[in-house]
């Protein structure tokens, strides 16, 4: 036994696992005799035989209390490292690249079979709503390609009565240790066992359904309820709906994703919903007072007089100019009301007059004085009339 472990290494007698990994990574690529070239072979051994007994904490407190760890209750070298004139390829990979194995655990030692019941897969799908639905909720089927729990073993895997039995090319270890011989001496590297594939058993008559898998694969129906006010993009997060494991095991999460298609009249900005309406030029002029649909129309089970709203046009309104309908726009997902619903106005100037009409509007300029046809420049304010009249236009 060395004089002192910790001083091979390097470290504080109180360093933690992780310290202690990173010297032991330190010291064993410089010394590795591929790297430090032949005599490094003993100093190597030192450094490996020190990480064997620190790095387990059994061991480690033998040696603490002044024990020899290679020959304590706690597990020697004999098999598994320098007893028998080699080591334990494994320890050296795991420490130097922080490499694992897919049965877990630290180190060199025995990690043991996996379960064949894991967790399944977290899956994602995307459902396609109108504004309406998505405005005032709905709940809405949903058809969804999973795994699901085999129908006919129930998710054992075997056969009818049939059960798995272990394996004898690891004895139900579920993995093998393979043994080189080098000038180090021999080199044992720990794989999962190729005829159980890391189980530790094997299933004799596999279920013709699923063969062995424990779930299959089929299309089901869900209802998924979407709440009012969602929006493009927005995801809802269904427990226990993803995917089976293997071997029946816990299903994963369903996540579906929102995508909503725009609608002919009306646009979202936030929680305001948004429309443009053309009115007559002398309507604009002389006010007036006009019925105009809101979103609830697109709706089956709302009440006639929901499907309108009364807007008033007040006489002298300008082409662009909006009229703020409150409350009618869209509910706030975590509460708080709803918006508002804006309407744009477009004055619609006639294209085609009579002789009589054109008479009557000659007579209207000149009472005016604007017979003349003047123009003039506007500037106060026109950013906003060209942006209001862009966003009735859907530009």
């Amino acid at each position: 036994m060395s004089s002192d472990y910790y001083e091979v290494l390097g470290v504080a007698r109180d360093a933690s696992a992780d310290d202690i990994k990173r010297a032991y990574r330190k010291k064993a690529m410089k010394l590795h005799p591929d790297v430090a070239g032949p005599g490094s072979e003993e100093a190597f051994k030192e450094v490996q035989e020190a990480y064997e007994v620190l790095q387990d904490p059994q061991k480690r407190a033998v040696f603490d209390r002044g024990g020899d760890p290679a020959h304590q209750g706690a597990g020697g070298f004999g098999d598994a490292g320098f007893g028998g004139g080699g080591f334990d390829f494994t320890n050296l990979v795991d420490a130097m690249f922080g490499g694992g194995s897919p049965f877990g655990g630290q180190g060199g030692s025995r990690r043991g079979p996996r379960s064949r019941v894991r967790r399944g897969q977290d899956a994602l799908v995307r459902l396609r709503l109108t504004l309406a639905e998505a405005v005032f909720g709905v709940t809405k089927p949903l058809d969804v390609d999973t795994a699901v729990v085999c129908p006919k073993c129930h998710g054992k895997g075997s056969d009818g009565d049939s059960e798995p039995v272990t394996c004898t090319t690891c004895e139900g270890a579920g993995e093998v240790i393979t043994v080189q011989r080098s000038f180090l001496g021999d080199i044992r590297t720990t794989q999962p066992c190729p005829t159980c594939r890391g189980y530790g058993s094997v299933i004799p008559n596999p279920c013709s359904e699923c063969s062995g898998e424990g779930r299959v694969r089929t299309s089901r129906t869900i209802n998924v309820k979407i709440p009012a006010g969602v929006d493009d993009g927005n995801r809802i997060h269904l427990d226990s709906q993803g995917e089976v494991g293997p071997g029946g095991g816990p299903a994963g999460d369903l996540y579906v994703e929102l995508s909503v298609a725009p609608h002919e009249v009306f646009r979202r900005d936030g929680a305001n919903l948004e429309m443009a309406i053309e009115v007559p030029m002398t309507a604009a002029a002389l006010g007036t007072t006009v019925s105009v649909r809101t979103l609830e129309a697109d709706r089956e089970d709302m009440d006639e007089d929901q499907s309108s709203v009364e807007v008033e046009i007040p006489a002298g309104t300008q082409s662009g100019a909006r009229i703020v309908v409150e409350g009618r726009g869209i509910p706030r997902l975590r509460g708080g009301g709803r918006g508002d619903l804006g309407v744009s106005l477009l004055v619609r100037t006639p294209t085609k007059l009579d002789g009589h009409q054109k008479d009557l509007l000659r007579e209207f300029a000149e009472s005016r004085g604007e017979h003349e046809g003047r123009a003039s420049v506007h500037t106060s304010g026109s950013k906003g009339v060209f942006s209001r009249l862009k966003e009735a236009f859907g530009g």
